[in-house]
């Protein structure tokens, strides 16, 4: 059996050396059929009829390795709106083969930088991209015209010098950057509907995180499916109220008991600032197990937890970070970036179509 098992090997070895040598012609051939599959994929029509979630960013503002800066698409049809454009968003959707010139609007939940620190750069690959004559649209509460035009105004001369390079065909001038659609701040109790069109219904309703005003989170609709996304919040009686009976909570959460580890070690190693800040964040975020209470008292079908908070880079974590959330509602998924979830049309299913993007967690 030895000598069976180191002839096997030999054997492999043998077969190996020519495609090392050749490893760079073998590259090169996949690479080409792998452009080319690429180019020919439709994966939003592959999708179906219904509402479908992907977490282009399922993370906060901190560093972790599966999950960037929060970011979600939702696609009704083969159109695709994203709710946050957090850092690396765009990026995330190009590895899900979900087409950034397919995005029809963003939505912005609230100001703070990770929530939009990837909007120039998500703008500028959908324009290009789509070949678009008109701006993206950019959806928010009042400020949101603010932000779009600082954004406008920092990408101005990339626009010159990508027009001049690619011509009016590809990248026309009057496509490039963003237009704001500002809507008033919605009252406590109330939805406001800010997007009706071909059957997709975008309502935005008040979320508490202050300082952080104003802050809102979206329901969507279509074809009798519906969703809704928390943004940034402590735990709502009126986010519970407009979530009743949806079929996908899409909820942030933040750990205190993890958070509370990172400011202890801050503590102890004097690094005032992080001691500070993990001391801060508790106040306005919501934790997994008032999610799973959210979703329970609101009985919505499904709950896909995204930015996540803190970071979990150690196997077990995920553990910790979840302890007691099962016992509370069980039907949850642990968002990561590249998560996709279905909606379809005509069913009340719920589908986890991917659990994430793979990636290394070290």
């Amino acid at each position: 059996m030895k000598r069976l098992l180191t002839l096997l090997f030999l054997l492999l070895v043998i077969a190996a050396v020519p495609a090392y040598f050749k490893r760079a012609d073998i590259a090169r051939s996949v690479m080409e059929r792998g452009a080319l599959s690429a180019m020919l994929e439709a994966p939003l029509a592959d999708l179906g009829p219904g509402l479908h979630v992907a977490l282009c960013g399922a993370g906060g503002p901190l560093p972790d390795r599966l999950r960037s800066g929060p970011c979600v698409a939702v696609v009704a049809g083969e159109r695709m709106f994203v709710f946050d454009a957090g850092s690396n968003g765009a990026r995330n959707l190009g590895l899900l083969r979900f087409p950034l010139s397919s995005i029809e609007a963003v939505f912005l939940t609230h100001f703070h930088s990770d929530h939009i620190d990837g909007l120039g750069e998500m703008a500028t690959l959908r324009w290009i991209q789509g070949n678009h004559t008109a701006p993206l649209p950019v959806f928010g509460p009042p400020g949101v015209s603010d932000i779009v035009g600082g954004i406008n105004k920092a990408y101005e001369r990339d626009a010159v010098y990508r027009n001049a390079h690619h011509g009016d065909a590809v990248a026309p001038l009057s496509g490039h950057g963003m237009i704001p659609r500002p809507f008033p701040t919605p009252e406590n109790g109330s939805a406001a509907k800010v997007y009706d069109r071909d059957g997709v219904l975008v309502e935005a309703f008040l979320v508490d995180h202050a300082p952080v005003s104003p802050a809102v989170g979206y329901r969507v609709s279509y074809q009798g499916r519906r969703l809704v996304i928390s943004g940034d919040t402590v735990k709502s009686l009126n986010l519970e109220q407009m979530a009743a009976k949806v079929d996908l909570l899409v909820h942030e959460a933040l750990s205190p008991e993890l958070v509370d580890i990172i400011n202890r070690a801050a503590t102890i190693t004097n690094n005032q600032s992080m001691a500070k800040i993990t001391a801060d964040i508790l106040d306005y975020h919501t934790s997994p197990l008032e999610a799973a209470e959210t979703a329970r008292d609101a009985r919505v079908r499904h709950l896909l937890f995204y930015h996540v908070v803190p970071a979990l880079p150690v196997p077990g974590l995920d553990a910790a970070w979840l302890d007691g959330v099962d016992v509370i509602f069980p039907h949850f998924t642990l968002g990561r970036d590249g998560t996709v979830i279905s909606l379809p049309a005509g069913s009340r299913d719920v589908v986890l179509v991917s659990p994430g993007l793979a990636r290394l967690p070290f």
